[in-house]
């Protein structure tokens, strides 16, 4: 597998300009003759679609949904980060490019981290012209919160419903250019495979989730914004049908799989109630602006949180990180919940959880303000909980939520096979081991109406429209692979469900792979996790047939895959023999529990490359420099 990250040779601050005008271009004429497949409508897919559409290219754009509307990225709630500095506080595109560097425990690559820092300029100006309501001032300028590892206010926000806003922009975009006639939108549709022909990508196989259909879909260039692999460890705070199938079966036609292990745990969600539950609820970063995180000082208080005075409450964020308090980076601050749940100060009838107490908030500010800003946040947890935040403490544990791995892209976010992209976070470029709070949206629209319009015309520039279409030999092959492999999956008649199989699988990664790792777990889920798949494959039970609507046969798949990934996963965690980030193996801390790095062995990303099911992937490595932001031990202290 050959690496070349493309890092165009100018100086960093000038470095995306000078790149745009020294790319070759595709004239309008010529635009018309191309055909490009977008997998994913959320953030990043639909914003690459509706552009690309724009610009006059022919857009065909695949979701799994039912409208393209429905993508997770609708679930973002605490906003988006941008460097406008409406504040005057100090903020500048130079220090939200240090903070992403630095919140990522320097494991990103800077140029593409540079890129985004300038390109979230435009994100707002853009964002606003769609009419996104964003939170204003008094005044009428935009308004601007606090997030985690900043400290400055850059996050910009629509109540506790930011993603929701973002994507309705995208969306009206998107169906603008469905009505003129540039996109054609196939929904119902999830992307099976890809086809290679000559190593470059030319289109992919779907399953109509209605019909049943398998076929076969031809372009001259394929996008993948198909979102994170978080449903791996079956309760995380993704969408029910968010899965890894997209980029893993492109990581399986060559596309080398970056940084799998960097899984990032949110700090701020509600904890999970019993053994029954499928998923569990985000609660906003946001709401660490003005909640307090606490636990009771002594072991074992089992009195109620009014009950206990403020002397015997332990603020451990304020306490241990005075500078960034609550607003420490999600890796830090859910490390530390863990530590106290672990050590016996957990809360709640399960006892674990923390607090996150708005009473100083509510008497300094009023309710009405606190409600102004998180009330439909506020309302979320009560109706989930049957709490009243306003009365009583919210409490939060740690939750396994976005991944800052995906499919390794150069600094056009082109994947290793010539012709396939990927975009937002099916791709591992801007965040390193651990992503800053309301970042997530920044990188998706960033890469989806900015980058991949421009980048993806310098890469069709210089390849000629093939001839080939769904009758080639290629796209046939990979056809009756697919059908084979779900005429697999019908034909077990195990007795065990496909969800059995799935929570035994996240179980086995959360213990051993989750917010905490060392060697000797990692190496008992890497012998655990065959066993686990060669069960699955003996005795799981896939009812109902492949040619109509399935449901069962959809998730059978994607915990087929999930049961390939996940060994990838814990390679990765294995071999990276450092502390670092979201990355946290227990051998490799500092005195004060921090993660340990090694700059000296690990300062670089790690590229794997898939050699068989069952087979030890070859780990590859792409050297990573720190020219602006010299390589520094983390404080937030």
């Amino acid at each position: 597998m050959e690496l070349n990250a493309r890092i165009p040779d100018h100086p960093i601050d000038q470095m995306w300009d000078r790149h745009r005008f020294d790319m070759k271009l595709v004239n309008p004429a010529n635009k018309r003759k191309y055909e490009i497949i977008v997998v994913g409508t959320g953030l990043a897919g639909g914003a690459a679609a509706a552009t690309m559409g724009e610009l006059g290219y022919r857009v065909k754009c695949f979701t799994f949904h039912d409208s393209p509307r429905r993508a997770h990225s609708i679930a973002a709630q605490g906003g988006i980060n941008a460097a406008k500095n409406y504040q005057g506080d100090g903020d500048s595109i130079y220090r939200l490019f240090y903070d992403t560097v630095k919140g990522g425990d320097f494991r990103s690559r800077e140029a593409n981290v540079y890129r985004l820092a300038e390109l979230s300029l435009n994100i707002i100006d853009q964002a606003v012209a769609q009419g996104v309501p964003f939170a204003r001032e008094y005044g009428g300028l935009l308004g601007n919160r606090s997030f985690g590892g900043a400290q400055v206010s850059r996050t910009f926000y629509a109540r506790g419903q930011t993603g929701q806003q973002l994507l309705l922009g995208a969306y009206q975009a998107l169906e603008r250019q469905i009505h003129e006639g540039t996109v054609q939108m196939h929904v119902r549709s999830e992307m099976l495979d890809v086809i290679v022909i000559d190593g470059r990508a030319r289109g992919i196989v779907t399953r109509d989730l209605v019909s049943g259909k398998i076929e076969a879909h031809m372009a001259d260039a394929v996008v993948l914004g198909t979102g994170g692999y978080s449903n791996a460890f079956f309760l995380s705070t993704n969408a029910m049908g968010c899965n890894v199938t997209a980029t893993w079966r492109a990581h399986r036609r060559g596309a080398g799989f970056a940084n799998p292990c960097f899984t990032q745990i949110h700090p701020t969600c509600i904890p999970q109630s019993g053994d029954y539950q499928s998923k569990l609820t985000l609660m906003s970063e946001s709401l660490r602006n003005d909640g307090r995180i606490w636990v009771p000082k002594r072991a074992g208080d089992d009195r109620a949180a009014a009950e206990i005075p403020d002397a015997e409450r332990d603020y451990y964020l304020e306490r241990l990180y005075p500078s960034f308090g609550n607003l420490t980076p999600r890796d830090i601050a859910s490390r530390r919940a863990k530590e106290m749940v672990d050590q016996g100060h957990g809360v709640g009838p399960m006892k674990n959880g923390v607090y996150l107490d708005f009473r100083d908030a509510i008497q300094r500010l009023g309710k009405p303000l606190v409600s102004e800003r998180y009330g439909n946040l506020f309302q979320m947890y009560e109706k989930i909980t049957g709490e009243d935040p306003y009365e009583v403490p919210m409490r939060i544990y740690p939750a396994p939520h976005y991944t800052m791995g995906g499919l390794w892209v150069d600094y056009e976010l082109m994947t290793t096979v010539p012709g396939l992209f990927a975009i937002g976070e099916a791709n591992f470029s801007d965040h390193g081991a651990n992503r800053l709070g309301a970042s997530a949206l920044m990188q998706g629209l960033a890469d989806g109406y900015f980058i991949i319009p421009l980048t993806i015309g310098n890469f069709l520039a210089e390849h000629s429209r093939g001839d080939v279409d769904e009758n080639h030999a290629a796209a046939r092959d990979t056809v009756r692979e697919v059908t084979e492999a779900q005429e697999r999956l019908l034909s077990v008649k195990g007795s065990r469900t496909v969800d059995s199989f799935h929570q035994e699988l996240g179980r086995l990664l959360w213990d051993h792979c989750g917010m905490s790792r060392n060697e000797s777990g990692l190496r008992e889920a890497l012998t655990k996790i065959p066993e686990l798949r060669e069960r699955f494959w003996r005795e799981v039970t896939v009812p109902g047939s492949g040619d109509t609507l399935n449901q069962s046969l959809e998730k059978a798949g994607r915990v087929a895959d999930f049961l390939e990934f996940a060994e990838v996963m814990c390679w990765d965690a294995l071999t990276r023999d450092e502390s670092c980030g979201a990355h946290y193996r227990e051998e490799h801390t500092t005195g004060e529990g921090e993660a340990q790095r090694d700059d000296e062995n690990f300062a670089h990303g790690a590229i794997w490359e898939f050699k068989g099911v069952g087979e030890e992937p070859v780990r590859h490595r792409e050297p990573l420099h720190f020219e602006h932001v010299p390589l520094s031990q983390r404080s937030y202290k």
